[in-house]
């Protein structure tokens, strides 16, 4: 049997990981400042991390949701007050795209209602439901392309709300910042604005903070910039530094009842070890504070330097629109300066997501190798 062939890689085989570096098989160093798509949170193999992790498997590293799991309720009450949201419940799954889909299934099981708006250029996830509200034709499939799934320009408030008319949304999803849609920030205003006519016709407003949350954009969700309290938000990706983690936060309105949500391997805990590692990190070492200043020194040197369209951002996720498609420049920066970055739908842009513990030096070491590939 061999791989089923869909990813296209880099030939680097990674084998070691330290904060924000990466080591690979033959001993070469590299400068991550891609983080695995925005999972590397605290960096990678942090000490706390790993004996967290390392503790928890010598003692149990699973058992289902059918007995008590303490570990759980320990990393809810840590989350809802480091993020804000106290009164909020937590579903744990296990991934991003099961996020989306227990957020749109527990919108619709809440009003009754089947339709949905989304966003053009958005990304929420790879299974069925997440895909048919992704503006991604090509990943999806005949059995994924559904009924009742709107998708409206950002920041187009009369659009969405000539659909909430209908009276048939169900749920709005948008993402706290377009991640693969090219680091592309919702207005304030307009969420502002979504929230209230979400609530005035009584569709639940879902903010997707899987790749945005979690401190990256210098605030624990990048939603709080505008100063909203979304029904549902959805988190993954950083919440687990690399372990397989998700859910969503559900605000007090939404009433549980047995078997109305359910997963198998959805807290376990190992992913709870993980989860808590990050949160304690996070809170200790300051990284949110620390993804808001050196964001704003990465954007402000970008921004002058020749070749540079457009820097867009908040805290460390940062898209830069060049005038050329950046996929040379990826391999030239990874090739020739060791260096890891991202791209996005636009091929123009590039992606830059290091890990929140990234340093000062770290930055300009980066700033240097992008300032030669440009000069040359």
């Amino acid at each position: 049997m061999k791989l089923f062939d869909v990813y296209p890689v880099n030939p680097v085989e990674i084998v070691k990981g330290k904060g924000a570096n990466v080591w690979d098989d033959k001993g070469r160093e590299y400068l991550d400042f891609y983080g695995g798509h925005a999972v590397i949170s605290i960096g990678h193999s942090h000490p706390t991390y790993v004996e967290r992790v390392s503790t928890q498997l010598q003692n149990l590293g699973f058992y289902s949701n059918s007995i008590e799991i303490p570990i759980q309720k320990e990393l809810a009450e840590k989350l809802g007050e480091l993020s804000g949201y106290e009164d909020f419940s937590l579903f744990l799954c296990n991934s991003g795209a099961e996020a989306t889909e227990n957020a749109v299934k527990l919108a619709s099981f809440h009003n009754g209602k089947k339709e949905v708006i989304t966003f053009k250029s958005s990304f929420h996830g790879r299974t069925s439901l997440a895909v048919a509200i992704t503006d991604n034709a090509s990943v999806q499939a005949p059995v994924n392309k559904m009924e009742g799934i709107h998708f409206c320009e950002m920041n187009d408030i009369e659009a969405v709300e000539k659909l909430l008319k209908t009276g048939k949304i169900s749920s709005v999803i948008i993402e706290g910042i377009q991640g693969i849609g090219g680091i592309k920030i919702p207005e304030d205003s307009f969420l502002q604005q979504l929230s209230a006519v979400c609530k005035k016709y009584e569709a639940v407003l879902i903010l997707d903070e899987i790749q945005s949350g979690y401190g990256r954009s210098g605030k624990f969700f990048a939603h709080q910039y505008a100063g909203i309290t979304p029904d549902l938000i959805t988190v993954a990706k950083g919440m687990g530094n690399g372990f397989p983690v998700g859910g969503v936060l559900i605000s007090p309105e939404f009433k549980a009842s047995y078997g109305l949500l359910g997963t198998t391997f959805g807290g376990n805990h190992l992913a709870c070890a993980a989860s808590l590692a990050v949160l304690e990190v996070m809170k200790d070492e300051s990284l949110i504070n620390n993804a808001e200043e050196q964001g704003l020194f990465l954007m402000d040197e970008i921004n002058k330097l020749n070749g540079v369209i457009e820097v867009r951002g908040r805290g460390l996720m940062i898209g830069v629109d060049m005038l050329l498609p950046v996929k040379e420049l990826r391999n030239r920066l990874l090739n020739e300066f060791g260096t890891f970055t991202g791209n996005a739908k636009n091929p123009n842009t590039l992606r830059l997501l290091p890990p929140l513990s990234v340093t000062r030096q770290q930055c300009e070491q980066f700033l240097e190798s992008f300032k030669t590939c440009l000069a040359q």
